[in-house]
């Protein structure tokens, strides 16, 4: 079983930045890819940021050119670094990790971004 704990997120005004972090924990014998999604009242979960184990990644329209994903593998961690937010991204942001062959989710973390 994997354990997944998501840390970074909070109140912030437009215009503002914040960085997510995600650490994967238990017996871990593989990660192919990892990455952010998120969902805000009455919407559908959305891709946000996906990075996989070549460093390959795959951003959201809206918030391409905006946020940054990136990872360390020696600490089994993704990290999505948020600049120039806006209100439309308030939603709570998920962490995915592929691992083990197997899909795991993080609780989420509410990012809300006041105008």
């Amino acid at each position: 079983q994997v354990q997944l704990v998501e840390s970074g997120g909070g109140l912030v005004q437009a215009g503002g930045s914040l960085r997510l972090s995600c650490a994967a924990s238990g017996i871990i014998f593989s990660i192919n890819r990892m990455g952010w999604y998120r969902q805000a009242p009455g919407k559908q979960r959305e891709l946000v940021a996906r990075i996989n184990s070549g460093g390959v990644t795959i951003y959201g329209d809206s918030v391409k050119g905006r946020f940054t994903i990136s990872r360390d593998n020696a600490k089994s961690t993704v990290y999505l670094q948020m600049y120039s937010l806006k209100p439309e991204d308030t939603a709570v942001y998920f962490c995915n990790v592929f691992a083990n062959l197997h899909d795991y989710w993080g609780q989420g973390t509410q990012v809300t971004v006041s105008s």
